[in-house]
């Protein structure tokens, strides 16, 4: 099932060349990997210091792979200093856990 990964990363100051050196250096990385479909970059309106990427992949597995891949975790790690804190991630399914389609509900799941 395709998954949207939603990686928050807060930059201790939104430097433009230092912004675009992480995203492209993590995109090259996924641009690799099986399963990577697509992402798109974002950043805040009240705090343009916060970075959004969403990522999409083909399966929640082929996301983990990259996500504990050696060449992934260097390149997080090479880019640490510039981050004020951890980098954050949500996993999300496409759609309503809860939609059979766009017009026809049944009940919601139990979390």
């Amino acid at each position: 099932m395709t998954v949207k990964i939603l990686i928050k990363r807060k930059f201790k100051t939104a430097n433009p060349k230092n912004v675009s050196e992480v995203i492209y250096a993590f995109r090259q990385l996924a641009l690799r990997e099986k399963g990577y479909i697509s992402s798109e970059s974002l950043y805040g309106c009240d705090d343009p210091n916060v970075i959004l990427v969403l990522s999409m992949w083909e399966k929640k597995e082929d996301w983990d792979k990259y996500m504990n891949s050696s060449a992934r975790k260097e390149t997080e790690k090479k880019y640490a200093e510039l981050f004020e804190r951890p980098t954050e991630y949500e996993y999300c399914h496409l759609g309503l856990p809860f939609a059979k389609s766009d017009h026809e509900f049944v009940e919601p799941l139990e979390f």
